[in-house]
């Protein structure tokens, strides 16, 4: 069982950066693959990025290649996600999920736990 807890949304401007964390508590975190998600009302949650268990096999969606950069801590039972160069498309709710799959998925049916979801505002 891995329990997630997001922190770190919030609202800034266009082109500024926040850095989302995900503090997990769970025997079996470190075993985990990891994902962010977003959604937005009347659109399909969707993948953002993903990182496999030990951190070296990353996963970004295409409109975020470049801006984005996910990493995780294991010894802190903790995933980042670092988002540069925001704009006001990337205004939504972000959430952390964890899968049992070592390497990440990108099927939202093969993560097995999820986090209450943190607001990300952008502003123009």
């Amino acid at each position: 069982q891995v329990q997630l807890v997001e922190s770190g949304g919030g609202l800034v401007q266009a082109g500024g950066s926040l850095r989302l964390s995900c503090a997990a508590s769970g025997r079996t975190f470190s075993s985990c693959s990891l994902g962010w998600f977003r959604q937005t009302p009347g659109k399909e949650r969707e993948l953002v990025a993903a990182i496999s268990w030990i951190g070296n096999r990353k996963y970004y969606t295409d409109s975020v290649k470049g801006r984005f950069l996910i990493s995780r801590d294991n010894a802190k039972n903790t995933v980042y996600l670092q988002m540069d160069s925001l704009k006001p498309d990337d205004t939504t709710v972000y959430f952390c999920a964890a899968s049992s799959r070592s390497t990440y998925s990108t099927k939202q049916n093969e993560y097995n736990y999820w986090g209450q979801g943190t607001q990300v505002t952008v502003s123009s």
